[in-house]
């Protein structure tokens, strides 16, 4: 989507401090970390939120976990919550499937 700030960021069009790419999925720290680690695992492809996913979309989504676990192994990290905000009422801003993975410091319950 042209006008799509993640798909901007994933074709390389706006920087950002990556953590990690590949061909399906790119991986960059949030600008507004809410923990010591605090980034973002976007997928390429435009899915608007989660419930824009589909049978024929959804390897894309499995994909994004498996990063997650190799991106968390290779930082070391062991405890980290990951959260996903469907819809402006739940806090998504940027209407592009993100995954937020947050790390190093005790995570409340119930979040926000």
């Amino acid at each position: 989507m042209s006008d799509c700030l993640f798909c901007k960021i994933a074709a390389g069009e706006i920087p950002s401090n990556k953590v990690y790419e590949d061909e399906q999925v790119y991986v960059f720290h949030d600008i507004d970390p809410q923990a010591p680690t605090h980034f973002l695992v976007i997928p390429k492809a435009h899915i608007v939120s989660c419930g824009a996913i589909t049978a024929e979309n959804s390897a894309v989504v499995a994909h994004c976990f498996e990063v997650i676990s190799k991106v968390t192994k290779d930082l070391g990290l062991t405890d980290f919550r990951v959260v996903s905000n469907c819809g402006a009422s739940a806090g998504q801003s940027v209407f592009h499937l993100h995954f937020h993975v947050l790390a190093g410091r005790d995570m409340t319950w119930p979040p926000g």
